[in-house]
């Protein structure tokens, strides 16, 4: 079944101490469009990320953000004793001093430049790379999961509008078989209503040419087979588990463009109406196909 491009996917992991959560979130979108968002120590993940959603997604704008949450025993940090040592070693030849006029803080000296060392990060990427990679993949399961879910829902829509459609083709090819006759009826009516006025003859070959001009100019046989045919491989499609929702957007202009021409040469009020019906089917369709991957 087709695929919504609208969805959410959600996953947890930890490696090494280090606890992360991905969140994917896309809508609609003509083509694939990514961003994501992640913490500077984790970078480097982005590339191998943006590979695993276009290798996995085919449309949408899809947004990735990855949390990534240090243990405490990682996010502790360091004295750089070697940066204090000499600190107090420049302390005590002041110390030397017979005059001094200062004492030495313990927390002023953890505030001097070099002194604390912040929690070594650079190789935190590297590290939970394979496990990244794995929880993105459970990620877009879910996310895909869910579009699964919203394009069932679609495709029944769309199934419900093609079937509607079917119907009034073949009810327009019912009563188009009946359009020539009655037009004939009209006409010699009509004509005969003004020749005896007239206290004229019109020639019955003039009338049947005029009655076969008119059939030919309004017949529609060829567009009622094309619709079919596009209606027919519209509910192929939704039935897809592939990528369509380009294809299901051209074909609804093919259905739009027949069903045009059918109202242009139709001479009936009933085909005139229910090609209007039609119509607003297509636009329905147009609408809903805009959401599929």
């Amino acid at each position: 079944m087709i695929k919504s491009m609208t969805g959410f996917g959600r996953a947890s992991g930890n490696c090494d101490g280090v606890e992360f959560t991905i969140e994917i979130k896309s809508v609609n979108n003509r083509y694939l469009k990514i961003s994501q968002r992640m913490g500077e120590m984790v970078s480097a993940l982005e590339a191998p990320c943006e590979q695993t959603l276009r290798r996995r997604l085919t449309r949408g704008s899809v947004s990735l953000a990855l949390r990534v949450t240090l243990s405490d025993e990682k996010n502790v940090a360091e004295i750089n004793t070697t940066a204090l040592e000499q600190y107090l070693r420049q302390l005590r030849e002041i110390e030397s001093d017979p005059n001094p006029t200062y004492r030495i803080d313990l927390a002023t000296l953890l505030q001097l430049p070099g002194v604390m060392r912040s929690p070594e990060t650079s190789d935190v990427a590297e590290a939970i790379a394979a496990s990244v990679a794995k929880t993105l993949d459970e990620a877009i399961d879910n996310l895909i999961e869910m579009r699964g879910v919203e394009g069932t829902a679609l495709g029944e829509e769309l199934t419900g509008h093609i079937d509607l459609i079917e119907s009034h083709l073949e009810a327009i090819a019912a009563h188009g078989n009946q359009i020539v006759d009655a037009y004939y009826e009209r006409l010699s009516t009509r004509v005969a209503e003004m020749t005896e006025k007239a206290r004229v003859d019109i020639d019955q070959d003039i009338l049947a040419r005029e009655v076969a001009l008119m059939a030919e100019r309004s017949d529609i046989t060829e567009e009622l087979v094309r619709l079919k045919q596009h209606l027919k491989e519209f509910r192929r499609m939704v039935n897809s588990d592939k990528a369509v929702g380009r294809k299901l957007d051209f074909l609804a202009q093919e259905l739009l463009r027949e069903a045009n021409t059918i109202g242009s040469k139709s001479v009936d009020v009933d085909i005139a109406q229910r090609v209007v019906d039609i119509k607003a089917a297509i636009d329905r369709i147009k609408e809903q196909a805009a959401n599929i991957e």
